[in-house]
């Protein structure tokens, strides 16, 4: 007797600065470190987490920066980092609308596949 395959979707969500000629954009992997600058305060302590060097950690957030056009992280020396309240509401969206496809995404995955 054959089953039928469970499907599970994957969404990668990535947010680009149409005027940018950059590859850098605001996706998984400078979402993920915001997140734990968010958590531990600190970009370094973040940094060593994710199991990531400080320096590319570093170059992510300038090069993310750079590409859209807003300062996304407050170094406050050795105090540790802080998120800027515009990272904070292009982290928020960013989640926001992830969690909104992956829930569509899973609905019509049902819907369809079964």
């Amino acid at each position: 007797m054959s089953t039928s395959p469970q499907f599970a979707p994957s969404i990668k969500l990535i947010l680009q600065n149409p005027s940018s000629e950059s590859g850098s954009a605001f996706g998984p992997g400078i979402a993920a470190l915001c997140t734990s600058v968010r958590e531990t305060g600190s970009l370094n302590a973040a940094a060593k987490s994710m199991g990531m060097a400080y320096s590319k950690a570093w170059r992510i957030f300038k090069e993310t920066e750079a590409t859209l056009g807003v300062t996304l992280l407050d170094r406050d020396g050795t105090h540790g980092s802080t998120l800027t309240p515009e990272c904070e509401r292009i982290l928020s969206a960013y989640e926001k609308i992830l969690a909104d496809l992956r829930a569509q995404a899973q609905r019509e995955t049902k819907e369809l596949l079964g």
